[in-house]
């Protein structure tokens, strides 16, 4: 327990899936959270009831749409001020869509780049000054497997997903140019059992569709939300302090193939 205790952070997308369970992970041990989504009041029961368990103050929540570049330098003065600091980030809200490159619409292509890629560049651009301020920060951006491993009929997530893997890897670098201070860091889940999957469970039916999916993982069996949350932990953690510029895969083993 106390993995990051003291820690200050904010996780995107955090009213459901991966980022709910980052958001308990890191409240459970030790920091203070601030959840943000799109979905607010999804993102005010997650706050509530993490701390009804952990306390008042333990965590805090906004509405937030991250593909506004304004909005993101309101959230982040408020989390700031709310938690008495900022050295955790956490951008995990992200979306996906189905299509190859014929068949994928341009204006889907590029609401998918924007809400998971430009999101990142805006809170990296203005969390980083404010993280300074408060010793050793680390930043973890949510990519995926999709970002290493392509598939035919993913040509928006795919692209996305690799443009995080290598926007992380400029992150990392200009944060240690700039004192070493901050580290950035990119996590690739494999398929994890959260609502994004929700569509291939109603077109295959739930315990099928698992299956289905695991079969394609070495390992045989689809993540679930602490495996990818205990990853961002380690990250986010002192644990870390030399680790900046990686992607750490939690896939089960399927990029070894």
């Amino acid at each position: 327990m106390g993995r990051v205790s003291g820690k200050m952070a904010l996780v995107t997308g955090g009213a459901q899936g991966l980022g709910e369970a980052t958001a308990w992970m890191l409240a459970r041990e030790g920091a203070k959270v601030t959840v943000t989504d799109v979905n607010g009041e999804g993102a005010q029961k997650v706050a509530a009831a993490i701390n009804a368990e952990l306390g008042e103050g333990t965590a805090f929540a906004w509405q937030h749409d991250v593909t506004d570049a304004e909005r993101w330098q309101v959230v982040l003065k408020e989390a700031h001020d709310a938690m008495g600091g900022l050295n955790v980030l956490v951008n995990n809200a992200g979306i996906g869509s189905l299509g190859s490159v014929e068949d994928e619409k341009y204006e889907t292509f590029r609401h998918v780049q924007n809400v998971d890629v430009d999101s990142i560049f805006h809170g990296c651009k203005y969390a980083i000054p404010l993280m300074r301020d408060h010793g050793l920060g680390s930043i973890v951006n949510i990519s995926s497997i999709a970002g290493i491993v392509a598939s035919a009929n993913y040509i928006a997530y795919n692209t996305a997903k690799a443009a995080v893997r290598h926007m992380s890897k400029s992150i990392a670098l200009h944060c240690a140019k700039t004192g070493g201070q901050i580290r950035c860091n990119s996590v690739h889940p494999v398929f994890i059992n959260t609502p994004i999957l929700d569509r291939t469970k109603e077109m295959f039916g739930e315990e099928e569709a698992l299956a289905k999916l695991g079969r394609q993982i070495p390992l045989g069996k689809v993540g679930e939300p602490d495996d990818i949350a205990y990853a961002v932990l380690y990250l986010a953690s002192d644990e870390s302090k030399l680790v900046t510029g990686i992607e750490l895969k939690v896939d089960g083993g399927i990029s070894a193939m």
